[in-house]
């Protein structure tokens, strides 16, 4: 008893550990991946759809075997011209198997085999869905963070100017116009940090909404420190790109099979017109209270067993297997239809997203470039102005303008970041942010 005290307490404790581990205290890119993987409604609708899918290729399998029935039956039989009623009992066991069905069964099995397939890509698929979902949501997060950072610093910089202006105006250097101004700014930059942190708070709520966490839960974000070797990472070339994602997309894969699906509908299809032979067999026995005789009597003479072999020709069947089979071949050519279709649309997808990743690695690269140097002409402007130098307007043009930089720049390394995971998904390759 004390050994299963102590192994039951064992358990306990794991479970405690593997329930606490499902929600990291930092949660980076690949922890939220995993644990939406393991929790997404939709992904278990899936696997629950695999299932179904299990289940109706065991059922064709089990279409291949003999089945057997028994029966009872008790009948009370009244004669107006009798003095009393007739009972009457009957019982019987009969089987009956397909012998040829034309390969339809065995088609069918197949058929549900491939569905199943697709059950597993189906599941794929929805995994795939999400992760570029969470991908979206969570580089909008590590966005909108840096961007709180940078209206926190613009902010911190507005109120130093707008305490060195009441400084100056005090020395006569500038106007009270200029001191409205810089308290403008100083406002607008006040507005512009609540705006970014409110984007970080919705950012947060689209991320715990898409991991379908409670309302009450927190949760906090690992943020990773990118440079631009991660930024400006080459890329591979467009054509590898997509030869591998027709290689390892799901999307692909089930077109393919539903291809494969269609071919043997159409053999399942001609089979109607073949014969059907079905190889039947019954035993049973009966009984009668108007018999002389005993019910067990009666049970033993009455005692009879079949066995035969039952052959139908389909000879007229008012068009209905004609049709099947024109159908199966338009479902076939469909099905080709939506191959290429398929292959086009992943083209188009993957063109679009590698273009906007070299777009996004070139504006970042040239924006780092245009931020250092209006940092330097912003920082000799703001020297001047501490100097009574330069005027207001000079000072917060350019201060807009090293701002209005940064935001850009910012908008290109984190495109460039997204875009590469999502070529990454299309190659089958882990997303991870580090």
């Amino acid at each position: 008893m004390k050994i299963r005290k102590l192994v039951a307490a064992l358990l306990i404790l794991i479970s405690i550990s593997v329930t606490a581990q499902e929600k990291p205290q930092q949660w980076d890119l690949s922890s939220c991946i995993n644990y939406a993987l393991t929790n997404n409604i939709q992904i278990q609708k899936a696997k629950i759809s695999l299932e179904s899918n299990q289940v109706d290729t065991k059922q064709a399998k089990a279409q291949l075997l003999p089945n057997l029935s028994a029966s009872a039956s008790q009948n009370l039989s009244y004669y107006p011209a009798g003095s009393l009623g007739i009972y009457t009992g009957s019982y019987g066991i009969s089987s009956s198997m397909t012998l040829f069905d034309g390969g339809k069964s065995l088609k069918n099995i197949e058929v549900q085999k491939l569905q199943e397939e697709a059950g597993k890509y189906n599941i794929i698929s929805n995994e795939k869905s999400i992760q570029m979902s969470i991908l979206g949501s969570y580089t909008k997060i590590l966005y909108a963070n840096e961007a709180v950072n940078v209206y926190d610093n613009t902010l911190k910089a507005s109120e130093y100017q707008f305490n060195r202006g009441e400084e100056l105006l005090k020395a006569g250097s500038i106007s009270k116009a200029d001191l409205a101004q810089l308290a403008s700014q100083l406002s607008s930059d006040k507005y512009q940090l609540v705006v970014a942190q409110n984007t970080l708070s919705s950012a947060r709520l689209e991320l715990k909404q898409l991991l379908e966490l409670n309302p009450g839960e927190e949760i906090s974000i690992s943020i990773p420190e990118l440079n631009n070797v991660d930024i400006l990472k080459p890329l591979t070339s467009l054509q590898a790109i997509y030869e591998t994602a027709l290689n390892v997309m799901p999307e692909i894969k089930t077109a393919k099979l539903d291809m494969q699906v269609s071919s043997l509908e159409i053999t399942k299809a001609k089979a109607g017109y073949l014969p059907k032979i079905n190889l039947n067999a019954s035993t049973g026995t009966n009984h009668s209270s108007n018999s002389t005789y005993s019910f067990n009597t009666q049970l033993s003479d009455g005692f009879y067993a079949g066995v035969g072999v039952s052959v139908s020709v389909p000879i007229f069947s008012n068009r209905d297997n004609k049709s099947t089979l024109e159908k199966a071949k338009l479902n076939e050519k469909t099905a080709e239809l939506n191959i290429k279709d398929t292959e086009k649309s992943m083209l188009k997808e993957i063109e679009s997203v590698y273009q906007d990743a070299l777009s996004a690695q070139s504006q970042y690269w040239a924006g780092t470039e245009k931020v250092k140097a209006l940092e330097t002409s912003y920082n000799l402007i703001e020297q001047q102005f501490n100097l009574g130098m330069k005027n207001t307007l000079e000072l917060l043009t350019e201060k807009n303008n090293l701002l209005s930089a940064r935001q850009n720049m910012m908008q290109a390394k984190y495109l460039s970041i997204m875009d590469m995971q999502i070529l990454n998904l299309y190659q089958d390759i882990p997303v991870e942010i580090k």
